[in-house]
């Protein structure tokens, strides 16, 4: 069976934001403005979205 995977891309930036939320989108992959990356979807990975889901914009959920 396929893993199912989402695109997860970067829409906002992460100056003026807190220390945790850079090192989230780092973790995620995404460290510049509107790169994108396609990521298994786990309950890891949702839960760093859902703590950075105002700089970010997911598709494939």
């Amino acid at each position: 069976m396929a893993k199912k995977t989402i695109k997860v891309t970067q829409i906002g930036s992460p100056i003026r934001r807190t220390e945790d939320q850079r090192a989230t989108l780092i973790g995620l992959g995404l460290n510049k403005m509107h790169r994108t990356r396609e990521l298994e979807d786990t309950p890891a990975v949702r839960g760093m979205i859902r703590k950075v889901h105002h700089m970010v914009k997911v598709e494939g959920e």
